[in-house]
């Protein structure tokens, strides 16, 4: 006789609360925001340069100092956060006004005033709004995983969806842009391009607010947002305390905000161009080949997701970084070994073997990120545990100051980098020819660096205590303190 597998509230003694997989699916539509978003502002360089004559190092200084505003409002966000109520929630709210500031500031930026002899001045003002917009959007969105479930086993799940969406939306938005749209346009980054970009990414990024909103919207109740203490009015000082005092999220965020800077420096448009288009020398064909990689590693996060369920998020970050350590430094031995261009070559043998490397290194990188989802709504948790305020925009925008902090030397990183191999007044195009220190700035960039950033994730996470153990006894002590508070509140009312 088949016997049921015993859930985790069972196994654990905790009565956990779970979302319905719809609901999980519709929060995952967010990156239909996020992602959507992150592929049009990656050419934000391309848009300073050709829409408001901007030079190359202005572009990165730019970029550099409003990501660091961007770090700035995250935290700042806490305190709007704690005082949206209203009688269409918290969470929707907070949505779409963040959508609907993007959508304003990114249609300004790469249409309205685009190419109508605007300067460095009107650029910078229209990335700002764009930053308050995207703040407020992402970090309530950061906020809502640990809202919907603090199931062990499902937080994990929730990580997969999360994950696949994140990967496949750029996927799908980079084959739209750069396999469709960029030859439309004449093959080169132009405002025809960057217009009709920015059309498609406002009407995707729409939809997912929608979704997103559809999903939480059982959630956004005030009931969800309370803690084992009687609430206080937030104050800068529980920003700096939460820093302090909070280890899970200290060794967080030395770990994803070394993977996030590598990351963000990979993925701006023109360190892809200089891999895909200049080095491999196909850049449709690169872009084709990254897509073909990506979808079957998907479901790698779903084994990612059983493991991190079965053994915890930190096991889970530690074990997928080596592996990706491994599979990057193979990557680059590879093209180091072979003449990349034969890469570009359809049907080669070359070309298949970069495929199924990127299969693996994609695979094991979104192992990492669904672990990462997990790890968060975790701390978060422990945040509440500790002391007893329920306070996740606190935790999320402590996180998301000091990494972007970090992160915010992306832009400048990238710019900076092509601009010691010459491109000083231009950017690169995938007609340019290939040189040797092209080669390796690509080389360095794409796979260097995250390989550092994986080193440093390594050391951090050897002294966090969120074991899957400690994560089973801090949800039974805030059950315990829950279920006391609300004695407590009963026995008030009584006299």
């Amino acid at each position: 006789m088949f016997k049921k597998k015993p859930t985790a509230s069972e196994v654990d003694g905790v009565q956990y609360r779970r979302a319905k997989t719809w609901q999980i699916i519709c929060y995952a539509c967010n990156a239909l925001v996020g992602m959507s978003v992150y592929s049009l502002i990656g050419m934000a360089s391309y848009s300073a340069s050709i829409g408001y004559g901007i030079t190359t190092a202005a572009v990165g200084i730019i970029l550099t100092c409003t990501r660091i505003l961007d770090g700035i409002t995250d935290p700042l966000l806490a305190f709007v956060y704690d005082r949206v109520n209203t009688k269409f929630g918290k969470l929707r709210v907070l949505l779409v006004a963040g959508y609907l500031i993007e959508a304003v500031a990114l249609y300004a930026m790469f249409t309205g005033f685009s190419s109508k002899g605007m300067g460095l001045v009107a650029f910078t003002l229209l990335y700002v709004v764009y930053v308050i917009g995207y703040t407020t959007t992402n970090m309530t969105a950061q906020t809502i995983p640990a809202i919907m479930t603090n199931d062990p086993r499902q937080r994990p799940t929730l990580g997969v969806w999360t994950t696949a969406f994140n990967y496949l939306v750029p996927m799908v938005m980079s084959m739209v842009l750069n396999v469709v749209l960029l030859p439309k346009c004449g093959g080169t980054y132009n405002q025809a391009f960057l217009t009709a970009a920015c059309n498609i990414t406002l009407i995707v990024a729409a939809i997912g607010t929608l979704l997103v909103c559809l999903g939480v919207s059982a959630f956004d109740k005030p009931e969800n947002f309370v803690g084992t203490k009687k609430a206080e009015p937030l104050k800068m000082a529980d920003i700096v305390e939460v820093l302090k005092h909070n280890k899970p999220l200290q060794c967080y965020i030395a770990s994803n905000a070394s993977d996030k800077l590598a990351q963000q420096v990979g993925s701006q448009a023109i360190i892809n161009t200089i891999l895909g288009g200049i080095i491999i020398g196909n850049i449709g064909l690169g872009t084709i080949l990254t897509v073909i990689s990506m979808v079957p590693s998907i479901f790698f996060a779903a084994f990612g997701a059983k493991y991190v369920g079965k053994h915890g998020s930190k096991k889970g970050i530690v074990n997928f970084t080596c592996i990706s350590m491994v599979i990057t430094a193979v990557m680059v031995v590879f093209f180091l070994v072979i003449d990349p261009k034969q890469i570009g070559v359809m049907g080669s043998p070359a070309m298949i073997i970069y495929v199924i490397l990127s299969l693996l290194q994609n695979g094991s990188n979104m192992c990492i990120t669904t672990s990462n989802t997990s790890y968060m709504a975790d701390a978060i948790d422990f945040e509440l545990d500790r002391s007893g305020r329920y306070i996740p925009a606190v935790v999320s925008g402590t996180y998301s100051l000091v990494d972007k902090l970090i992160t915010s030397f992306a832009a400048v990183i990238a710019t900076g980098a092509v601009a010691l191999l010459g491109y000083t007044a231009t950017m690169p195009q995938p007609t340019d020819p290939c040189t040797p220190a092209i080669f390796w700035m690509g080389m360095v960039l794409k796979f260097g660096l995250p390989i550092i950033g994986w080193i440093i994730t390594l050391i951090a996470m050897r002294s966090c205590p969120l074991t899957k153990e400690e994560m089973v006894n801090v949800q039974k002590r805030i059950a315990e303190k829950k279920a006391a508070a609300q004695s407590e509140f009963y026995k008030e009312q009584l006299q």
